[in-house]
């Protein structure tokens, strides 16, 4: 079956259905990462601090503790059970648009491999090994850029006409 560009071809009302989805997991999307900016300053030293805390920092304007074992599992549990679902719910509309193929190939996937290196590196940081906090900033910020493609191309789909 082909389905390489076939969104433009659908009903008026399920693209309808799929924009509203898409603006609305957007908002979802973007206020979870103003909230990562907000409580880590989206540099290495707020991610490390924000999940093994600062107490030793005299001169912090916030107090953060270390987070426990049952925080962590509950954080990391949560984040890779709704952006797989997330991710995959995006894929499987990207596969409908007509971007170049070796593209929407790595925004169907790559999601998935940040989702991993993002959660899992904040349990491995977590577990001791701190330089993971680079992996998990460049990690989530790849996350975040597919995730700007991937709806700015549905969207895209969606609103020209052919």
């Amino acid at each position: 079956m082909q389905i390489h560009g076939i969104i433009s071809q659908f009903p008026k009302e399920v693209k309808g259905l799929i924009f509203a989805f898409i603006i609305t997991l957007s908002i979802g999307f973007y206020s979870g990462i103003r909230f990562v900016n907000d409580t880590s300053k989206s540099n290495p030293q707020g991610i490390e601090e924000r999940y093994l805390g600062n107490e030793e920092n005299e001169a912090a304007t916030t107090m953060q503790y270390k987070k426990s074992k049952a925080e962590i599992m509950t954080l990391v549990h949560n984040h890779i059970l709704s952006l797989s679902v997330i991710f995959f719910l995006l894929g499987g509309l990207v596969a409908t648009t007509g971007v170049n193929k070796k593209l929407k190939l790595f925004l169907m996937i790559e999601p998935f491999i940040s989702i991993l290196f993002t959660f899992g590196g904040i349990y491995l940081m977590w577990s001791g090994v701190i330089w993971f906090k680079y992996v998990i900033m460049i990690s989530g910020m790849l996350m975040t850029l597919t995730f700007l493609l991937s709806t700015f191309f549905i969207l895209r789909a969606l609103l020209i006409k052919k």
